[in-house]
């Protein structure tokens, strides 16, 4: 959702900084026009998702069919 120029100017510094931590562009409407503001060099997806050693990726389909039987203690 777009800011304006008046919340531009009230919070330049904060929004920079999360264009900046986050990658994601800031839309400025000012004029019935969108500008936008973009960091000159993208963070890569190790960056803005750091490793995660318990992920399971796979489908989660694929976990209903396991056979737990030897796992389950009553």
């Amino acid at each position: 959702m777009p800011v304006n120029a008046t919340q531009l100017r009230a919070n330049i510094y904060r929004l920079l900084d999360q264009v900046l931590e986050t990658g994601i562009p800031l839309e400025i409407e000012r004029k019935g026009q969108v500008l936008r503001i973009v960091p000159a060099e993208r963070k890569s997806l190790e960056e803005l998702f750091p490793p995660r050693p318990d992920l399971i990726i796979g489908d989660p389909e694929d976990l209903v069919h396991i056979d737990w039987s030897k796992e389950w203690k009553p």
